[in-house]
């Protein structure tokens, strides 16, 4: 049986999107409260967040729920492995990526200028939804801007079902990693 404890947190229409098969990427810089971002586990719990979600900043212009269902429970749906992790830095790197992701040009830039020194890590995550879904309390520890969390107690994800087949994700994952070195300086 595995079992995942470590939960990346990501705002809920990015996993929707996941959750979906509509993208098999995010963007991330980290959290206010980290220094930088770092990936030290291939796989993680999806933690959907509600923090900084705004309807304006997605593509689509909409968010079905501004607020978490319940204040005292978070619903894990899914799980990702994240097969790579790829810096950019290059505004036409971002460019390039425009049509794999869910985030408007807008603030794909915005998350690219802040922090400068730093790149922008673009987490490749073939996605498995859980069956069944976990709840899992909502701790105050699990709150705040930040990327990485434990939770309290570990997800067993061995029924888990791949959003996408291997084929699919790895024709998708060619793409982006082909956007990506035709834009390199």
């Amino acid at each position: 049986m595995t079992v995942i404890k470590t939960a990346l947190k990501e705002w809920a229409e990015a996993i929707e999107a996941l959750s979906a098969g509509n993208t098999i990427l995010l963007l991330r810089k980290g959290g206010i409260r980290e220094a930088d971002f770092r990936v030290t586990h291939h796989q993680v719990l999806l933690y959907p967040t509600y923090e900084h979600q705004k309807s304006e900043l997605l593509k689509s212009g909409s968010i079905k729920e501004r607020q978490p269902p319940s204040p005292d429970q978070v619903t894990l749906a899914l799980w990702g492995h994240i097969t790579d992790v790829l810096p950019i830095s290059e505004t036409e790197q971002l460019e390039a990526l425009m049509p794999h992701h869910i985030w408007t040009e807008t603030f794909a830039s915005e998350r690219l200028k802040w922090k400068p020194k730093q790149p922008l890590s673009v987490l490749l995550l073939r996605a498995y939804t859980l069956q069944p879904p976990a709840k899992i309390p909502c701790l105050r520890r699990y709150s705040g801007c930040r990327s990485w969390i434990e939770v309290e107690q570990g997800i067993e994800i061995n029924r888990a079902k791949p959003v996408l087949t291997q084929p699919e994700y790895s024709l998708r994952s060619q793409q982006i990693k082909a956007a990506l070195q035709s834009n390199q300086h």
